[in-house]
């Protein structure tokens, strides 16, 4: 257990109605008793409240409540408290000030979480579930992350991780009776089990691009030639003017960024700059950016009309930046305009592309906002076909997702040892790296590097 006691600010900087400190440590309950004025707090149950005054010396800084816990059925599994104050940033201030003189010091970002997991209140996986939640921005990140806190990935490894120990331990067990030659794990049954493990741990990888896009937010780049309604499209989307109309072609030069929530669903809105051959300086500029979020992008939606475009045109570009893991929507904007020749454009183009898969045509109109909703209703068909059904854990950390891929790896590496049949110190060599590799999700293999990296993205005070 520590021996230092911290102190921090846990609600947001800034003026509110009520303000909380958090007291932890060995010393919590004695450091808030020194300058509290009220009930002996040393004296006090625990999971209870107590009405009184911050005190420095002869001068009173507010009115408080104390709430005192005691270990070790605290988050922290320390003796703490909570000191609940009127919002204002400077009474927070001398609050903290005051502790600290009294024996308490400041925490650093996630020191709270992080003794909570030093301590065996939570693993590591649950950590990040609470900076999770914290950052969650819409009701679908909000679950996977409480799923999560609840153990939700931890309770799949684990079991995986349990049964895979028992067969290292045989393994090992048989390095003792190398000279005897015989075996006490039995490879059939250890084949089968790498099996099921190869098949969650897959599972669980490719379960990330759907929570990735859930946490994140899916990445969607306006293309098109210019004039063709990018910028009219973002702004009917985001029912604001956002973004500058105008008949004047090249208008959009830098790219705009927005942020729209559809159905819980975050997705992040790319206007660019038409795309033609320029000799304006900025413009190609433009041009050059539009490409790279092409690139970077999840999914493209691509504006064109038969007065300014060919099916060859469009379908040659297409080609061009398409790639598997690419959704194409293809708009035929300006659809209150459009005739017979729109319909035979878009008969063409669809046979130019029917190679291409993920590649989705929609009649709109930016302008009159026409076809809007099944735009919506694409891009969030997109993100649902990205979920697993049969999988309740979803995977939305980056960190999670590489000590998958290298637990996937390792396994594989198992197998063929197996399948091989290695000598029995080179599989249990492989078998250790495979315990290792997923140890690494819930902290049971870590180290102070990747701690130190997790815990500093926490806030002052979690």
């Amino acid at each position: 257990m520590n021996k230092d006691t911290i102190c921090a600010l846990a609600t947001a900087n800034g003026v509110g109605a009520l303000g909380i400190i958090r007291v932890s440590g060995p010393d919590a309950i004695a450091v808030t008793n020194r300058c509290f004025k009220g009930k002996n707090l040393e004296t006090a149950v625990s999971h209870t409240v107590h009405y009184g005054f911050i005190t420095d010396g002869d001068e009173t800084i507010d009115e408080v409540m104390v709430s005192v816990f005691l270990a070790p059925k605290t988050f922290t599994t320390e003796d703490s408290t909570e000191i609940s104050f009127h919002g204002s940033p400077h009474i927070a201030g001398k609050i903290l000030e005051v502790l600290t003189r009294n024996g308490a010091r400041m925490a650093k970002g996630g020191e709270f979480t992080m003794r909570a997991f030093m301590n065996g209140r939570i693993d590591l996986s649950q950590a990040e579930a609470i900076a999770d939640i914290i950052a969650s921005e819409n009701e679908a990140s909000r679950k996977i992350a409480m799923n999560q806190l609840k153990g939700g990935i931890t309770d799949e490894i684990s079991v995986l991780r349990g049964d895979l120990l028992n067969f290292t331990s045989l393994v090992e067990l048989e390095l003792d009776f190398a000279e005897e030659d015989v075996e006490f794990a039995d490879r059939t049954a250890l084949n089968m089990l790498l099996n099921r493990i190869e098949e969650k741990l897959r599972s669980l990888v490719e379960s990330f691009r759907y929570g990735n896009a859930v946490k994140n937010g899916v990445e969607v780049a306006i293309i098109g030639k210019p004039n063709a309604g990018k910028s009219t499209l973002l702004n009917t989307l985001l029912k604001e003017e956002r973004a500058i109309v105008s008949d004047i072609a090249g208008t959009t030069r830098d790219t705009i960024e927005e942020v729209l929530h559809i159905r819980g669903t975050a997705f992040r809105f790319i206007d660019t700059a038409g795309i033609r051959d320029t000799t304006d300086t900025i413009e190609a500029i433009g041009v050059q950016k539009a490409h790279e979020k092409i690139a970077a992008a999840k999914i493209l939606l691509y504006l064109y009309d038969e007065f300014d475009s060919t099916p060859q045109e469009v379908a040659a570009f297409i080609k061009e930046v398409y790639r598997e893991d690419l959704k194409v929507v293809l708009l035929h904007n300006k659809s209150d305009l459009s005739s017979e020749k729109g319909q035979n454009f878009d008969n063409d183009l669809r046979s130019a592309l029917e190679a291409e898969n993920n590649v989705t045509l929609l009649s709109i109109s930016a302008r009159e906002k026409v076809g809007i909703e099944e735009l919506k209703n694409e891009l969030i068909d997109y993100v649902e076909g990205l979920k697993q059904s049969e999988n309740n854990v979803i995977i939305t950390n980056q960190r999670h997702h590489e000590a998958l891929l290298r637990s996937l790896d390792s396994v594989r590496r198992v197998k063929d040892a197996v399948s091989q049949s290695f000598h029995t110190e080179l599989l249990a060599y492989e078998l250790r790296y495979a315990l290792e590799y997923l140890g690494e999700i819930s902290g049971e293999f870590t180290n102070d590097e990747v701690l130190g990296n997790i815990f500093s993205k926490f806030c002052i005070g979690k």
